[in-house]
């Protein structure tokens, strides 16, 4: 399992004319579309402006029981059904990377375009969207040049899941390693995410998020810091 290898840890439009009856209120009103004084959108705010901003958890346990639920319908097993879990995260990581470099101050909201960069990105910001705080850990493998590693202790996802004995291998952070998957296709950068089981007697329920990126991206890094 992924787990298992030895790994080091990473630095961490216009209005249109008024009626004829209007003109001379028309000459005085702006012929452009009214934005707030403080320049910001409705892009810039969080959908919930509850004081502190965070989803409901029993309404994101009952939502996500259901994805998984429907996910789970013709599967003909456990990891047909994290594939299934992976695809529906997939194109949430494609669009939440914009949202998320939209809503960073000017001076960081820059798309990563190395490795490095990418997993600071995800272990940080895209963690801090999603679950408030940042993952627990980057590691890099020492003995596959493409494979890194991103571990939260206590993925919430699977926090509120009750899994059958017969499925206890079951992870459904596929979902999440789905997003990470997308968030890196978005970037450039092409990868297979997968999540594995890696829970340890201080942290039973911890999730190790393995991210084998393609040869070409590896291949291109090198080229990259062989300039430096």
């Amino acid at each position: 399992m992924a787990a298992s290898r030895g790994f080091k840890p990473l630095p961490q439009s216009n209005v249109p004319p008024a009626p004829s009856h209007q003109a001379s209120s028309a000459q005085r009103a702006p012929q452009h579309l009214r934005t707030p004084s403080n320049r910001k959108t409705i892009y810039d705010r969080n959908l919930n402006r509850t004081r502190t901003a965070e989803l409901s958890r029993a309404s994101f346990a009952y939502l996500f029981s259901e994805m998984v639920s429907y996910a789970q319908k013709r599967v003909t097993g456990i990891q047909d059904l994290e594939r299934r879990l992976n695809e529906q995260g997939y194109p949430l990581g494609l669009r939440l990377l914009p949202l998320i470099l939209y809503r960073e101050p000017a001076r960081t909201s820059v798309r990563p375009n190395r490795i490095l960069p990418l997993l600071q990105f995800v272990h940080g910001s895209l963690w801090r969207h999603l679950f408030g705080r940042t993952a627990d850990a980057i590691e890099h493998s020492s003995s596959a040049n493409n494979e890194y590693m991103i571990s939260d202790n206590e993925p919430l996802v699977n926090q509120y899941l009750s899994v059958p004995k017969e499925m206890n291998q079951l992870n459904c952070a596929a979902y999440v390693a789905g997003v990470i998957e997308g968030v890196c296709d978005g970037c450039g950068l092409k990868a297979a995410v997968s999540a594995h089981n890696g829970g340890t007697e201080m942290w039973p329920g911890k999730t190790v998020f393995l991210i084998r990126f393609e040869e070409e991206v590896v291949e291109r890094e090198g080229l990259l810091e062989g300039k430096k």
